[in-house]
């Protein structure tokens, strides 16, 4: 299947909490969408593989994912080096995504930076004719992405642009949510952690309000694009705030 927006995270539940209304959006008006995480997040101090993966699959049918995988790297010890690279590359090319939205280039998990350059790595040299790779016993063609974006996740970065999801907040909260076991909640008892705050949930939101102050809506996304230029045909699809 042909994907027009990738999102890749090295966790679950990463792309739920900093991107997902953009994902949801973009489906709600035709886009086909999919995330792959690189890892199953077996690092984290809540719940366990099993229960993330159960997680993932709820958070997934809120977003209306048209795929979800996982790679299977090693939680908190991939590398960006060929062996990860080209597993990384065959996911590019088994979807052939547009538009690759990746990790933040900078966070408090290393996991996040680590990732980003890991991502844009391979989004380049998955457009070489002369690395060969392989599906299901099939040699693959080269694809490269049109665009490839950076969400913003922990750590405050200037977007360079935001995306309007007020339509669909509701339902991102839902998608996080689904989470149980990661955030704050009465169904699930663990250890304290930094997300597990009963505050952590009430952050996203204001971040959101903040990208959505902006541009004069609700609540939006924000993004980096560090590696393309973005353009416009004419103005009419810029949202901005009233001057007065």
């Amino acid at each position: 299947m042909k994907l027009d927006i990738l999102a890749i995270a090295a966790h679950p539940d990463d792309i739920e909490l900093s991107c997902s209304g953009t994902l949801l959006l973009h489906k709600n008006i035709g886009y086909k969408t999919g995330i792959l995480d690189l890892t199953k997040g077996e690092l984290g101090s809540r719940g366990d593989i099993e229960t993330r993966q159960k997680e993932s699959e709820r958070a997934s049918a809120i977003l209306k994912l048209d795929i979800r995988e996982n790679a299977g790297f090693r939680d908190g010890f991939f590398v960006n080096d060929e062996t990860h690279q080209k597993a990384l590359i065959r996911f590019i090319r088994k979807y052939r995504p547009n538009i690759v939205l990746g990790t933040a280039p900078s966070d408090r998990h290393p996991d996040h930076s680590r990732a980003s350059q890991l991502i844009k790595d391979a989004c380049f040299y998955s457009g070489l004719v002369m690395i060969e790779t392989m599906d299901e016993g099939v040699p693959q063609e080269a694809w490269r992405p049109k665009r490839l974006f950076n969400y913003i996740q922990d750590q405050y970065i200037e977007p360079d642009f935001v995306v309007d999801i007020t339509e669909v907040m509701p339902l991102k909260m839902d998608a996080i949510r689904a989470y149980g076991s990661q955030f704050h909640s009465k169904d699930f008892e663990g250890p304290k952690t930094y997300i597990s705050n009963e505050n952590y949930l009430n952050t996203v939101e204001y971040r959101n309000i903040m990208f959505g102050k902006r541009i004069g809506t609700k609540y939006a996304e924000g993004f980096v694009s560090l590696h393309n230029q973005l353009g416009l045909k004419d103005f009419s699809s810029i949202i901005l705030p009233d001057l007065v």
